[in-house]
Formats: C-alpha cells, sequence, structure tokens
C-alpha cells in the first residue's frame, strides 16, 4: 500500500464533519467526509508537497503539520487556514492517539524543563523582543497581549480589553496608597491604568528589553512616572513587601518544574491581608502541557498547567484561593480578532520579516485559536489572599467596583502610539 493510501486511509477514520480534499505531490486527488450545506467553510482542499511529508504529518500532525505549513509543504488549494483549522478542530475527538514514546517523552519534557533565571531570559527574548512595530499591528491600542473580557455581545477588541482590565483591577480590591506588583507586565497597559484609577504605586517586571523600553516610554509620555516603575528583573528575584500582585500571562510561561516557586514568590512577597491575582492559559483537563510545534517555535519553555495543578501547588504555598474564575471562549474571540489584524497586515508584516514568519505567525494563532474552541483550553483567573478575611465574604462587592473601574478607564485616554514611539 502507498503512502498516499495510508494516509486517506487514517484521515477518512477521522473527517465525518465537514469535507477534506487532499493532492499528494502529482498523484489524483481524493476526497473524505461530506459536504455540510450550512457550513460551506468547511469544504477545504490542501496539496501536500509529497508522500513523506505526508507520512511525516500522520505520524506526528501535533508538530509535523505546522512545520510543513510555514514550509510551504502544505498549501491551502481552496478555503483558509481557518478553515482547515476548523475541520480539525471540529474532528478532533476522532484523531488518532499518539504513540506511547511520543506521549511519554512530550509528557516528560514538560514536566522536567527547567526555566532558570537565565534559561527564562533566553525564552522570553525568543518570543516578547521582537519588534514593537510588529505587535502593534495587531494589538489592541494598549498592547494588552493577553486574553480579553467580552462581557456583552458586539464589543470591539479594544472595548473588551478594558473591560480585562476593569475586571481584573475589581478582583484587586484597589486602594489608594497601596504598593502593587505587576509580575510580567508586557508593554506596561495594566500598570498604567490601575495606577489611573486608584492613587497606587506600581512596579512592573519583565524580561523583555523591547517590553521595558516601550513601557518606561509610555509611563513618562503619560505622565506616571512618579508612581509606575518598570524593571528588568526575574520575579524570583523582587524584593517585597506588596499590598496587591497581579501577574497575567506569566504562569503558563514558568514551567511545570517552577510552579512552587511561582506562588512560593507570591506568598514571600504579600504583605499580611495582601492579595494577588493571576491570569493564566489553563486546561480543563490533564494533558502534556505542551504543544511540541509551539515550543519549538512560539513559546519555549512554555507550559499549560490544568487548573488541578495549579490550585495544588497554591494549597502547597500557604496562600488562600478567594475565587476562581474559567473564562472559556473569551480567548478564542481574542485569538480571532488578533488573526484577522494580522491578515489584513500581510504585506507590512512580510517586509518587516519574511513570508515564511507570516506563515508561523498565523499557523500559531490559528491553531491557538482551535485549541480554545475545541481543544480544552481556557482561562483561569485565581484570586489569592495571604489571610482568610482579606476580602468581603460574598462576592458582592465585584460587580460595583467593576462597573466604576470600567468608567473611569473608559474616560482617560491613552497615550497616543506615535508619542510613545518619540519618547522611546
Amino acid at each position: 500500500m502507498t503512502i498516499s493510501h495510508t494516509f486517506k486511509d487514517l484521515i477518512s477514520k477521522m473527517v465525518t464533519v465537514g469535507r477534506l480534499t487532499v493532492r499528494i505531490g502529482e498523484d489524483a486527488p481524493f476526497t473524505v467526509g461530506s459536504l455540510i450545506a450550512r457550513r460551506p467553510d468547511l469544504d477545504v482542499a490542501i496539496h501536500i508537497a509529497d508522500a513523506w511529508t505526508a507520512a511525516a504529518i500522520a505520524a506526528d500532525p501535533d508538530l509535523q503539520l505546522g512545520e510543513a505549513y510555514m514550509d510551504e509543504r502544505l498549501e491551502i488549494e481552496a478555503g483558509s487556514l481557518w478553515s482547515l483549522m476548523e475541520l480539525i478542530g471540529r474532528n478532533g475527538v476522532r484523531r488518532p492517539q499518539m504513540g506511547l514514546m511520543t506521549s511519554l517523552k512530550r509528557s516528560l519534557a514538560g514536566f522536567m524543563a527547567t526555566n532558570t533565571p537565565e534559561r527564562s531570559r533566553r525564552n522570553v527574548a525568543h518570543h516578547y523582543d521582537l519588534s514593537d512595530e510588529f505587535y502593534r499591528l495587531f494589538l489592541d491600542d494598549d498592547m494588552q497581549y493577553s486574553c480579553a473580557y467580552f462581557s456583552r455581545p458586539g464589543m470591539t477588541l479594544e472595548e473588551a480589553q478594558v473591560a480585562k482590565k476593569a475586571h481584573i483591577a475589581a478582583k484587586l480590591e484597589l486602594r489608594d496608597g497601596q504598593r502593587i506588583l505587576d509580575i510580567g507586565c508586557g508593554w506596561g497597559g495594566l500598570a498604567l491604568s490601575l495606577a489611573k484609577v486608584a492613587d497606587v504605586e506600581v512596579v512592573g517586571v519583565t524580561l523583555s528589553r523591547e517590553q521595558l523600553r516601550v513601557a518606561r516610554a509610555r509611563a513618562v509620555a503619560e505622565g506616571l512616572a512618579d508612581r509606575v516603575r518598570f524593571e528588568l528583573i526575574d520575579y524570583r528575584s523582587v524584593a517585597g513587601p506588596f499590598d496587591r500582585i497581579v501577574s497575567v500571562g506569566m504562569f503558563e510561561h514558568v514551567g511545570r518544574s517552577e510552579f512552587d516557586t511561582y506562588f512560593g514568590a507570591i506568598q514571600r512577597l504579600l504583605k499580611p491581608g495582601g492579595l494577588a491575582l493571576v491570569h493564566s492559559i489553563g486546561r480543563k483537563d490533564p494533558g502534556p502541557g505542551v504543544n511540541p510545534w509551539i515550543e519549538r517555535h512560539v513559546f519555549p519553555g512554555g507550559y499549560i498547567p490544568a487548573a488541578s495543578q495549579a490550585l495544588d501547588a497554591i494549597e502547597r504555598s500557604g496562600l488562600w484561593t478567594t475565587d476562581m474564575e474559567v473564562l472559556r471562549t473569551h480567548y478564542a474571540e481574542t485569538l480571532r480578532h488578533w488573526r484577522e489584524r494580522v491578515e489584513r497586515q500581510r504585506r507590512e508584516i512580510e517586509h518587516l520579516y519574511d513570508a515564511r514568519f507570516y506563515r508561523m505567525w498565523t499557523f500559531y494563532l490559528a491553531l491557538c485559536e482551535m485549541g480554545f474552541r475545541y481543544n480544552g483550553l481556557m482561562v483561569m483567573q485565581l484570586q489569592i489572599a495571604a489571610d482568610s478575611d482579606a476580602l468581603p465574604i460574598t462576592r458582592d462587592y465585584l460587580a460595583v467596583e467593576e462597573t466604576h473601574i470600567a468608567h473611569r478607564l473608559h474616560a482617560v485616554d491613552h497615550a497616543p502610539l506615535a508619542l510613545v514611539a518619540e519618547v522611546a
């Protein structure tokens, strides 16, 4: 039996929702599945360069599908990259299990990898030290590179990112005079917003030199440099104490072996009566925690925890988990906005980097969106306290506080990005 026949036999068992037409090399195309009248987008045709590429994809789709797409050994002939990912996602429950050795190897890699301070710096540089000009092409005006919060239908990305910041700030129960630590502060938008809604001092820490440069320039441009300070420092080396700690999109980068270190640092840095809010990608169930293609090309050193793993580490730290919220499709919608903006900016992105980078980035966004829609990914917000009586005993305070903060944030103008660039 030829490799083409083997590949056809494999995917014919998988694709029952929608229709996929495959052409391998110069062979005649074949079709699996069936067309759904109400979903014409699930009619996709692809060309795979040769039989060996098809065999590699069949043996290790988590790694090789992205490799083939990046290298133009897999091309979409009908439909779009997202149509292909939607087709894969809707049929994902029928995918074959990876071999035992491959599964074991990936599980061990996720557990054993140790993100030392030096390795963490290299990992961050791989992704976050890309040009801020690139990120401005698809992020919102405040450069929030994490899950937005779509609190009502029809929100723009900008509105949903403001809602996310208000949601987080409400859970921190800010009070004037507090000292706040932002672990993994990105380009500074959240730290600056917290200083706009309360008379607080904020210290943001990052390992990205590009993010540090932009964040510091923004603090100056927005007249907040006296209350918002950004530092290039590993969270493990920060000196406290702090009244509040916030960490958005950081926990999934610390690595499986560093969970206790991470929550131990929060425990060490919090004052008595202090609060922390950890916003992180998570899984609805245990899994390998590592996607090999993303590990290789996008986020080296990352590990996506199950909620149970995060809660176990919090318990070992001695901290209280005072509230947990699971955001299910919010990140899928965020990624859709980013993906569509990236697609509109294709020419500019290829000019900044090249066509292979553009294919890599669009595959990354589409793959992640599929993961949040169909593959058990979610976002969890963990509110953590040093003491059991640090908060009101009901959640009633959140709605009122969140509405108040959202109104204040909408009333505050962000510094124009052109001005920030000039200051930088």
